[in-house]
Order: C-alpha cells, then sequence, then structure tokens
C-alpha cells in the first residue's frame, strides 16, 4: 500500500484524502490550525457562531457531478437541511430597488420596469445568464489530461459557456455597470464582485443561483468541515491537527516526505500540497518548481489581482426587519482608508436555526479592499494596539449604518468579531490576505494551473490557486484532480 501524505486539511487536501483512501492508498493529512477545513471554517464568539465561508455553494444543483462530489466527500448528505434561496440578494438606493430573484424571469420584468431605458442592455444580461446557466465543473479528470471526446460529453456547457464569456469579453464589473441608465441598476451590479472583475464572473454567479444551485448547507462552513474530517477519518485515513508542516524532503527528483515544524519528519511515497500556492512555493518548496502558468498571475499583478475583504459580526438582542439572507443598500457613506463606501449590505442569518440564537439575530457585514486597502492592513498590524483600534473604529461605523438603516437595533446591537486580510494570512497563510484567489482583468484569460510539479515526479498540487479565481468548486475539483493523477500512476481505479 503506498503512502501520500497531504499537506493542508482545507476542501482540496480532504477532498483528495477521501478519494485515496478509497482507491487503497494510506494517507495521512497534517494540517497547522486546530481545526480541519482551512478557509471552509466558522467559529464562536460570546458562545453564538460567526460564518466564513459560505454565502451559496455554486454547483451544488442535484443531479450535477458536483452535487455528487460532495455527497460522497461529506460536503452534502442525507437528510441535510439546505437553505434554498429565493434571491440571489437585494438592492435598495437611489430611491428604488431591485432583487435579483432565482426566477430570473421575475427579476428581468422587475429591471424592464424600473428602467425601460436599459432594455437592449437587460436583454442582452438574460440571454448570458440563461447561457451560463450550463456551467458544470468537470471533474471526471484534471481539464489538462481531457480530450475532444471528454469535452463532447460536456455538451451544453461547451456551447452555452463559451459564448456567454465572449459575448462579455474585454467587460468588467464596471463596465457593465457604467453601461446602465438607471442608478439603482448601476450600483447593484457592483455588489457582489469587485469591479475590476470580468463581468461574466456576475453572471454566472447569478447563473449558479437561477439554475437551481447556490444553497446553502445548515450549520453553516464549519458543520460542512467538520463533515468532511468525519468523512476522512471513517475511510481510515490519519487527520494530524496542530501540525505544521515546515518544508517537503527531496532527494533528487522525487520527494521522501515531508519536515514539520518542531523537526519531525514524516516519509511517503507521494507528497500533495494542498496549500495556498505562495506558501507551497516559499516555504513547502523551492520556488524554482513553481509552474511558469503560476508564475504568471504572481508576476503580472497588473493584470491578475487579489482581493480580500473586511468583516464585522454583529448579534443583535431581537428580531430586525432584514429579511433573511443577503440585502444591500445605499448608506450615508463608511469611510475607509479615505475612501468614501455609500452601498453597504448585511448577510442576516435568520435562515438557519443552528445558527441565530433564539429570539436573537446574527449579521455580517463585509466591504471589498484592495491591493493599497490590504497594504495598510499589513502594515498597521505591526502595532497590535492600533490594528484592533482600526478594526473597532470601522465595525462601530457599520454598526451605526445598520442602526440607522434598521432603527429597532439602536441600543441592542453589539459587536461580536472583526476579522480583515491579516486573518487570512496568519490562519491560512493565504497570499496578501486573499480569501479567494487571482482575479483576472477584463483583458486577460484566466489561468488554470496542472497540478503537476515539473522535476519532481511524485509531487502534486491541490487548491483553488490553479483554477481561475477560485472558491469551493474548484478546490473540491482541484483535490480529486490530484487523487487521480496518483491513482493513474499507480494504475488503481480512482474511487
Amino acid at each position: 500500500m503506498k503512502k501520500v501524505i497531504i499537506v493542508g486539511a482545507g476542501i482540496s487536501g480532504m477532498t483528495a484524502g477521501i478519494i485515496l483512501q478509497n482507491s487503497g492508498f494510506e494517507t495521512e493529512i497534517y494540517e497547522k490550525n486546530p481545526v480541519p477545513g482551512g478557509e471552509l471554517t466558522g467559529w464562536k464568539r460570546d458562545g453564538v457562531y460567526v460564518d466564513n465561508c459560505i454565502d451559496y455553494l455554486m454547483c451544488s444543483k442535484k443531479g450535477s457531478a458536483m452535487n455528487e462530489l460532495w455527497h460522497e466527500i461529506g460536503m452534502l448528505e442525507e437528510g441535510l437541511n439546505m437553505y434554498s434561496k429565493d434571491y440571489f440578494f437585494k438592492y435598495e438606493g437611489h430611491g428604488g430597488e431591485i432583487t435579483f430573484w432565482r426566477d430570473k424571469e421575475r427579476t428581468k420584468r422587475e429591471m424592464l420596469a424600473l428602467s425601460p431605458d436599459d432594455k437592449e442592455v437587460i436583454e442582452k444580461f438574460f440571454e448570458n445568464v440563461t447561457r451560463a446557466e450550463s456551467m458544470i465543473m468537470p471533474i471526471d479528470k484534471p481539464m489538462d489530461k481531457m480530450g475532444p471526446r471528454d469535452f463532447m460529453k460536456l455538451g451544453d456547457f461547451v456551447k452555452n459557456v463559451p459564448a456567454a464569456q465572449k459575448a462579455y469579453k474585454g467587460v468588467s464589473v464596471k463596465d457593465l455597470s457604467d453601461s446602465l441608465k438607471s442608478p439603482v441598476l448601476k450600483s447593484a451590479v457592483m455588489m457582489t464582485h469587485p469591479e475590476k472583475t470580468q463581468a461574466y464572473s456576475f453572471i454566472m454567479s447569478y447563473a449558479m443561483c437561477t439554475s437551481g444551485s447556490g444553497d446553502i448547507p445548515e450549520g453553516g462552513s464549519l458543520a460542512a468541515a467538520q463533515r468532511i474530517a468525519n468523512k476522512y477519518k471513517a475511510a481510515g485515513g490519519k487527520l494530524h491537527l496542530n501540525s505544521p508542516v515546515k518544508n517537503v524532503k527531496i532527494e533528487g527528483k522525487l520527494a521522501t516526505g515531508v519536515v514539520l515544524e518542531d523537526g519531525t519528519e514524516a516519509d511517503a511515497d507521494y507528497v500533495i500540497c494542498a496549500s495556498d500556492a505562495n506558501h507551497t512555493f516559499t516555504k513547502l518548496l523551492p520556488s524554482s518548481y513553481m509552474p511558469k502558468k503560476l508564475q504568471k498571475p504572481f508576476a503580472d499583478k497588473e493584470h491578475f489581482s487579489v482581493f480580500s475583504k473586511f468583516h464585522a459580526a454583529f448579534l443583535v438582542d431581537g428580531k430586525t426587519s432584514f429579511i433573511p439572507d443577503t440585502t444591500y443598500w445605499e448608506s450615508e457613506g463608511l469611510n475607509v482608508w479615505g475612501k468614501e463606501i455609500k452601498d453597504v449590505g448585511v448577510i442576516c442569518y435568520d435562515y438557519d436555526p443552528t445558527i441565530t440564537p433564539e429570539g436573537k439575530t446574527v449579521l455580517q457585514m463585509k466591504i471589498f479592499q484592495y491591493a493599497d486597502d490590504v497594504d495598510k492592513w499589513f502594515e498597521l498590524a505591526k502595532d497590535r494596539e492600533k490594528y484592533d483600534a482600526k478594526k473597532q473604529e470601522i465595525a462601530l461605523a457599520m454598526q451605526a449604518l445598520i442602526e440607522k438603516k434598521c432603527p429597532e437595533t439602536a441600543g441592542k446591537i453589539t459587536i461580536l468579531d472583526t476579522w480583515s486580510p491579516v486573518t487570512y494570512a496568519t490562519r491560512f497563510n493565504a497570499y496578501r490576505g486573499a480569501y479567494m484567489a487571482f482575479v483576472a482583468d477584463k483583458d486577460t484569460k484566466t489561468v488554470t494551473t496542472p497540478g503537476v510539479v515539473k522535476g519532481l515526479k511524485n509531487v502534486f498540487l491541490a487548491g483553488q490557486w490553479l483554477m481561475g479565481s477560485g472558491g469551493l468548486p474548484p478546490a473540491t475539483a482541484q483535490g480529486k484532480y490530484a487523487a487521480w493523477r496518483i491513482c493513474k500512476k499507480e494504475g488503481v481505479e480512482c474511487k
């Protein structure tokens, strides 16, 4: 029985571990944190759960290959309650409102009624939302190993998705916003994605919801991570928590195992690096091993950006007028790093009784943080007192906006927790505090990197940084791809 060591117990690493265990391998996962899941996580503050990750579970439509894989690894399971999203999000401002309903025809009617002058832009938008509904995540084998017949099996995906991407080639989310006349619609389309992101990314995300995907598993991210970890251990895998890896041991063109931070060595026949890509090639492996396709986005910061967010979670003593899920609105403004943010929003977790304490309301507010904002967080973090004060300052300003929007919360709302790009870098080794992968701008193609390491015969990569802008579906798929490559080399069936 061949042994595989996996570095990182995020969803990629645990997916690889489950599949390899089921395929007859011996595996061990080493994770630096006290809980599994990586960024698929949450935590408690004052006895109240705070969720970090799942706003909506893309590619989760029943009958899809990804849905089946998520059942295989425990992300989903029979009997698990799912919050079915009636809408993607709601925006209120500029004297009007718009809801991006799961029923796209309803949304289209409301958009046209709101802004008849935007008919041409709206018609094009929904034509391509319909096309993007064909989006699936190929998981049978790595995409670089797929041939013409494999792509032919993808059917409508091959026919429709590239057409939708082509329709918005060279168009950013900001460009899409600028093409609209209605100030309500202009602001609404800017809310869920960074402004430099390709407009197609927003269209695809909405299409996940309208296609019947995008629901949310009860219990949040941490419960999902624990289900996956339990599935891995039940398959016979060994999960080592609080066990950071220092580096991969290399002899010639082979890895012989890993060295832990405490000096302990563990031997293996294969190694999968399922951690942050930058961490992999600055700590685990020499940078010279970084694949050229991955070098490109790291080097080209002009066209491949990363982003993060500042988060604040709140507990309200009582119920509020916020509807469950996501609402954005035009506010009096939030000043962060000298920049005024007029449109803000909250996630209201009332849809999940396992998250929200009885008789209370849990809210979370987030704001995008880009390159210069991120730099300021890291500089400020050198002085812990100033760093904590800045987080508190922003959270209190957010609280004031919530109280203005929802007066019944005044005097009943407390700050549960705050976290910044520094949190992601410290806890998850995330490059520049980014919780997603690279964002290719409107003039640049996204990069998909095969999870192999040239010059090392038995080291493979897994994780969201290898595919597009990342996220849970790509991270899960990459975990399976890494397992598939090892099974292929050993001539065994990948189960």
